[in-house]
C-alpha cells in the first residue's frame, strides 16, 4: 500500500519537468499559493500533465510547448497562453514557432482566437525583451 503522505514517482518527475519548463520562481510562487482546497488539484496536474504527458519521450519540450500554446489559444485560456509563451525561454520554442502555431489556430479554431493569442504573445515577448535588457 502506498503512503499518501509520500509523493509518488510520477509527482516527483512531474515537479522536475514543471520546474524545467516553467522555471523555479513560477513553480515556487504557485506552491506558496496552494491551500487545502486546491492541493488535490495541484497534485493532479503535477502528476498527470507534467509527470505523465510532458515527461513522455516522443515529443520534445519544444514541440509540446508549440502544441500546448496552440491548444490554449484555441480554447481562449489567456492566462495559460501567457504562462506558456513565457516558458518558451526554457523549452526552445521560438517566436517563429509560436507565430506559425497561431496561424494554424486562426484556420482551425478561428481568427478571433488567434488574434487574441497573438496580442497576448506580443505582450509577453515585450516583457521578456524588457527583462532581458534590464
Amino acid at each position: 500500500m502506498n503512503d499518501p503522505t509520500t509523493p509518488s514517482e510520477r509527482y516527483l518527475q512531474g515537479m522536475e519537468t514543471r520546474r524545467a519548463v516553467l522555471g523555479d520562481s513560477h513553480v515556487d510562487r504557485a506552491q506558496q499559493a496552494v491551500t487545502a482546497f486546491d492541493q488535490p488539484f495541484q497534485e493532479l496536474i503535477t502528476e498527470a500533465a507534467w509527470g505523465h504527458v510532458w515527461s513522455r519521450p516522443t515529443l520534445s519540450r519544444r514541440e509540446r510547448s508549440i502544441v500546448t500554446i496552440a491548444l490554449l489559444a484555441a480554447l481562449g485560456q489567456d492566462d495559460e497562453v501567457a504562462m506558456h509563451v513565457r516558458a518558451t525561454r526554457n523549452t526552445g520554442a521560438t517566436r517563429d514557432d509560436i507565430c506559425e502555431a497561431l496561424l494554424h489556430v486562426a484556420i482551425y479554431a478561428g481568427v478571433p482566437a488567434a488574434n487574441h493569442a497573438i496580442k497576448i504573445a506580443k505582450q509577453v515577448f515585450e516583457q521578456m525583451d524588457a527583462e532581458k535588457a534590464a
